[in-house]
């Protein structure tokens, strides 16, 4: 029996760092996912701003469980013009102009439907998606807040054992685990990052 489950992680950041040194390196999903102790890999494809994240656990049997995501990234500045600044076209700021004038910037993750990816349940290999978002904000004191959220949804085959017991409790056992598993992930990766910083506090 297939059984779809959805695992989240969140949290909030102050990080004791330059902004524009802060926001390149959170931007960089393969350094930071590279922290992530069940990501395998993320490589980029051959379509423009996609990447393939590879994730691998070990089931209760200790079968090696592949999960891919095909995920596109878009990145987004935050510009905030003083009063005496009159600027309507975007693309009429000059680099210095964003430079100077840059309050924050937006990374956001979404699923990508890739043609012809499917899952493989006999050699537990299962394609799913992958969604969130990582917010940077320049703060006074040479400081960065950060915010990030990711959303993970699997289709995978429900061992026998767990068929006895009521699909609703079964679901919202494995949502719960998942992201208890998420959030500890998350917090090991910024306690990575946190290595290459001056201080990173957790709010």
């Amino acid at each position: 029996m297939e059984m779809d489950a959805t695992g989240i992680s969140k949290g909030n950041w102050i990080f004791y760092g330059e902004f524009d040194r802060t926001a390149a390196y959170l931007s960089d999903q393969k350094k930071i996912l590279g922290f992530n102790p069940f990501c395998h890999s993320v490589e980029h494809t051959d379509v423009e701003n996609v990447y393939r994240w590879h994730f691998r656990v070990t089931d209760p049997q200790n079968n090696p469980f592949d999960v891919i995501f095909y995920v596109e990234q878009t990145d987004e500045l935050l510009v905030e013009l003083p009063d005496n600044i009159e600027c309507s076209d975007p693309d009429n700021l000059t680099d210095e102009m964003i430079s100077r004038y840059t309050v924050g910037r937006k990374v956001h993750w979404k699923h990508y439907p890739m043609p012809k990816q499917a899952d493989d349940p006999e050699n537990y290999l299962f394609v799913g998606k992958a969604s969130g978002k990582l917010d940077m904000f320049r703060q006074e004191g040479n400081k960065t807040k950060v915010h990030f959220e990711l959303q993970i949804d699997v289709r995978f085959l429900l061992y026998p054992a767990f068929r006895i017991i009521p699909k609703k409790i079964t679901r919202s056992m494995i949502n719960a685990g998942m992201s208890m598993i998420m959030q500890t992930s998350t917090n090991r990766i910024f306690s990575a990052i946190s290595k290459d910083f001056v201080k990173i506090v957790h709010l």
